[in-house]
């Protein structure tokens, strides 16, 4: 199992240059997105073979407005081609996180730094992660994250910047992470009770761990204020060949009034990145 820096790292070392020439076919269903009522983005990790700047301008050309899980050194490569960073890297990793009160002065340290350095670059995502059971019952976690994430609302407030912890399944990729079911994190935001902190859905690991996509979003557009997309099995391309219907599933969520952003996040084929991109952004579009 590797994390989303190393997997940027393995795809960055040693990749051939990518050719991006008339990766756009004018007047087909890969052409750039218009007149969505959802907000493109894309994760910045399974493109990590193009230099952000080129890939910036690339994803650009596909009406995508958001590259994510940047640091936030990175931000400003692409707001010279005028887009934004929906949602900023985590300072820490993803097993070590609020559910257990012996990482709270590392995590509130990394964190009020990485608060700071978000609103700096003009932008107001910050992922976060329960982090690892490690033995922990439900009712525990919920609660340490409460008392770790609490103490930095008052910053991310007066900075204009939000904490978003994402669901990740434990199943597939992330062996014991405490924040696999909806339940869990809807818990912890209704404790919070801040508009400073709100969910990452990530529909791939969603569907691994309960499925239910549609209902579950509906039922907590409230407290889900970012979305990740991958294919299942595998977090392949978002095509016919996987079990989720994301056309339905982005009509789901724009039903529901949503205005954030969609991060794009599976791993495309190593022949087509660019062109796998362009699909699943004119599926997403409606």
């Amino acid at each position: 199992m590797i994390n989303r820096r190393d997997a940027f790292k393995r795809l960055a070392v040693g990749a051939t240059a990518v050719s991006v020439a008339g990766f756009l076919v004018r007047g087909s269903a890969n052409g750039p997105a218009t007149g969505s009522r959802i907000n493109h983005s894309v994760c910045r990790w399974p493109y990590g073979s193009m230099d952000l700047d080129t890939f910036a301008r690339k994803a650009k050309a596909l009406g995508i407005e958001s590259i994510e899980l940047l640091d936030p050194d990175e931000i400003p490569v692409v707001k010279e081609h005028g887009l934004t960073c929906g949602m900023v890297n985590a300072p820490t990793s993803i097993e070590h996180g609020f559910n257990h009160t012996e990482y709270h002065d590392e995590l509130q340290e990394a964190y009020e730094a990485y608060i700071r350095q978000t609103a700096e670059q003009g932008v107001t995502n910050l992922i976060c992660f329960s982090g690892n059971r490690e033995g922990l019952s439900d009712e525990e976690g919920i609660a340490n994250c409460v008392a770790g994430l609490e103490p930095l609302l008052p910053l991310a407030e007066e900075q204009g910047v939000i904490l978003f912890m994402e669901l990740l399944n434990s199943k597939v990729d992330h062996p014991d992470y405490h924040f696999d079911h909806m339940a869990f994190g809807a818990e912890v935001a209704a404790r919070l009770s801040s508009d400073h902190f709100r969910l990452l859905y990530d529909i791939y690991h969603a569907q691994i761990m309960e499925g239910d996509v549609i209902r579950t979003i509906q039922d907590h557009a409230d407290i889900i204020g970012h979305y990740h997309t991958g294919g299942v099995p595998g977090r392949n391309e978002i095509d016919e060949t996987q079990e989720l219907n994301y056309p339905a599933i982005m009509r789901a969520i724009a039903d529901t009034g949503f205005e954030g952003w969609v991060g794009q996040e599976f791993m495309p084929a190593a022949d087509r990145p660019l062109r796998s991109l362009a699909h699943a952004i004119h599926l997403c579009t409606v």
